[in-house]
């Protein structure tokens, strides 16, 4: 079961790094959400965030996502 929480906490702490860091580039900016920034489109933050949401979701787990 170890291992196991091991993945979990994995995904866990990646998800985390990548929210601060998603904050603290909202926070730069000056605004509360992606979607108010001019650099959404291809906005390498986000995607690493939107990824580390998508991987603690499934955790490690073979599977598609479409946008």
């Amino acid at each position: 079961m170890q291992d196991s929480e091991n993945i979990v906490d994995k995904f866990e702490q990646k998800l985390q790094i990548e929210l601060k860091n998603l904050h603290d580039c909202q926070n730069d900016h000056k605004i509360d959400s992606c979607m108010k920034c001019e650099n959404i489109i291809g906005c390498e933050i986000r995607k690493l965030y939107v990824k580390a949401v998508y991987e603690s979701m499934n955790k490690g787990r073979n599977g598609g996502f479409e946008f």
